[in-house]
């Protein structure tokens, strides 16, 4: 099997694989999936992840399908590198292979350039025409029309506050809290158009590769904000060299006045699906969030 073969037929991946016709090399695949490079007969590689065996539940229905739809959406845009579906199966991915390297400073200011012509390419309405993931949970993408805050408060921050109240990782405080923001959302200002965004882009969804160039994986694309996407960079330990990211975006598409205070509102929603995938250890960085955004709201009430 060589690439040309594989792109005409793509359905007889699972059965080469079945059989060991193609050599695997696990590697890594994220939090929730089993992944490996497999080397096809041409010397090409390609990047395959599949629903763990293991795991205690089916692979959702649409979860690779949903996947694939958010690459191909955002790699349509012709800015970002974003790798090329080979395979969309239900039970597997396969993705064009690309070989990692070292994160430099001009290969950050390269992506906040290429970030922001993304993001105005634009959608057409909140949310997507496919069923939403985030991580391995359902996400509303039933397309809405706006404003943006309402839509964020609807179908980013409640949904995963009942879960996470639901699942006894939040207490009445951070809960609490959270209402607050979701209360005072229409405060924030800084409403926009939808932009194309990918929806979970923090660190582990970044990479880097050998040709000088950042390639986005893992999305949960949708029509969002541009400002959540930056936001996101900074989670988690955040990106190598975020503030030439930030700064060459901002120079190629400026952000609207009060973005900085709006941070933690747009971390927010994130902060959240990890309570109701992880329970209580996301606890405190819940109410951390919300304080952050509740301070926020509270500038931009003043400044406006």
């Amino acid at each position: 099997m060589d690439l040309a073969y594989l792109r005409a037929h793509p359905e007889h991946l699972p059965t080469f694989l079945t059989h060991q016709r193609i050599r695997e090399t696990p590697v890594s695949g994220g939090d929730i999936c089993a992944a490996a490079r497999l080397t096809l007969d041409d010397g090409h590689s390609i990047f395959a992840k599949t629903w763990p065996e293991t795991a205690a539940r089916p692979v959702p229905e649409g979860f690779f399908a949903t996947e694939a739809a958010g690459l191909r959406w955002l790699r349509v845009a012709g800015t970002v590198a974003v790798p090329e579906v080979v395979v969309a199966l239900p039970g597997l991915l396969a993705l064009e292979w690309v070989d990692p390297g070292e994160p430099s400073a001009e290969a950050a200011e390269r992506f906040g350039r290429e970030l922001a012509g993304m993001h105005r390419a634009g959608a057409p309405a909140f949310g997507a025409e496919w069923p939403g993931f985030i991580g391995a949970l359902p996400a509303d993408n039933t397309p809405h029309g706006g404003p943006w805050s309402s839509w964020f408060a609807e179908r980013r921050l409640l949904p995963y506050l009942r879960m996470s109240i639901d699942n006894g990782a939040l207490t009445g405080v951070e809960s609490g809290a959270v209402e607050k923001v979701v209360a005072r959302i229409g405060d924030v200002g800084g409403d926009e158009p939808p932009a194309r965004i990918h929806g979970d882009l923090w660190a582990g969804n970044l990479l880097w590769g050998d040709d000088d160039r950042v390639w986005l994986v893992d999305p949960a694309a949708h029509g969002g904000h541009r400002e959540t996407d930056l936001a996101q960079l900074a989670l988690f330990g955040g990106v190598p060299h975020r503030d030439r990211i930030i700064a060459a975006y901002d120079e190629a598409w400026p952000l609207a006045d009060g973005w900085r205070q709006r941070v933690a509102l747009h971390q927010l929603h994130l902060m959240l699906v990890h309570t109701s995938l992880f329970g209580g250890a996301y606890r405190d960085a819940v109410a951390r969030t919300a304080r952050e955004a509740l301070t926020g709201l509270g500038r931009a009430t003043v400044d406006g």
